[in-house]
């Protein structure tokens, strides 16, 4: 059930030093494909990164919260066109969730990397950055990349009592459970 793959779901900045198999990274492409979309517009794109001096420098992306990435196997950059759809950052965040839970289902770990609104450190965003750094065409928007491989530890989920049910209502803000 989709319940227990978000139970134990984590994210993961240590990788264990091994490939993720072809089949896999199929999979996870497939499932960022099936992703809805506003309008069926899909303004996405993905560009999916092995390349350990490509790694290097994607964990270069800014200051803080990327440097995992060069030790991560694969890496995948979600990036859109604005210009196809004026919700591009929220499909693109639900495709990034779909290959979170497709590399959980797997086996793997992964962890966002926020690039959208992230400085890079020399005068530049750090979209401006990845995209340069991928030949990205002009126009097109970073919002994040998901590192993934299989975890170098495992993590247990995060326990039912961690979650914030001060933050839910019912009915309007600050409302309580009825009773049923």
């Amino acid at each position: 059930m989709l319940i227990d793959l978000l139970r134990k779901r984590r994210s993961v900045r240590r990788f264990a030093a091994r490939p993720v198999e072809e089949e896999k990274i199929d999979i996870l492409i497939e499932a960022m494909l099936r992703s809805p979309s506003s309008r069926s517009l899909n303004p996405w794109d993905f560009v999916v990164v092995r390349d350990k001096g490509m790694l290097a420098r994607l964990a270069r992306a800014k200051p803080h919260g990327a440097s995992f990435i060069k030790n991560a196997p694969l890496a995948i950059v979600v990036a859109a066109d604005p210009a196809k759809c004026d919700v591009w950052v929220e499909d693109c965040s639900i495709a990034a969730i779909l290959l979170h839970l497709a590399a959980t289902d797997l086996g793997l770990g992964s962890c966002w990397v926020q690039i959208r609104l992230r400085e890079h450190g020399d005068g530049r965003m750090a979209q401006e950055y990845v995209a340069d750094l991928l030949g990205l065409p002009e126009g097109m928007m970073v919002e994040a990349i998901v590192a993934i491989g299989f975890p170098a530890e495992q993590l247990p989920g995060h326990p039912r009592t961690s979650l914030l049910d001060e933050r839910v209502s019912f009915e309007r803000y600050g409302g309580e459970r009825s009773g049923n």
